[in-house]
């Protein structure tokens, strides 16, 4: 059994921060790839804002680069994205995700955190 649990969503100002927290646990031999999507109103798709390979390397969508962060702690199975700069466009329901092996040798699988809120207003 594995679990996400996001922390740090809430409402802003535009041109504020927050700081997005998820971690992870559970039965976990390792974990490659940690992230950060969001699902904007009205929008059925998830959308790729951020992640992070286990061995540091990022990827931003377009539309966040220069304002987001995206960093883990790999001793603690945590993923964080620190927002700034913060517009009305970002607000949506931001989900973690983690693709990880639960065993040696297992299959990499992708699990979701549950969601946080973040809503900026003009």
């Amino acid at each position: 059994q594995v679990q996400l649990v996001e922390s740090g969503g809430g409402l802003v100002q535009a041109g504020g921060s927050l700081r997005l927290s998820c971690a992870a646990s559970g039965s976990i031999f390792s974990i490659n790839v940690m992230g950060w999507y969001r699902q904007a109103p009205g929008k059925q798709q998830r959308d790729l804002v951020a992640a992070i390979i286990s061995g540091g390397n990022t990827n931003y969508a377009n539309s966040v680069k220069g304002r987001f962060t995206i960093s883990r702690d790999n001793a603690k199975n945590t993923v964080y994205l620190q927002m700034n700069s913060l517009k009305p466009e970002d607000t949506a329901v931001y989900y973690c995700a983690a693709e990880l092996r639960m065993v040696v040798g297992g299959p990499s699988l992708r699990y979701w955190g549950q969601g946080t809120q973040v809503t900026v207003s003009s």
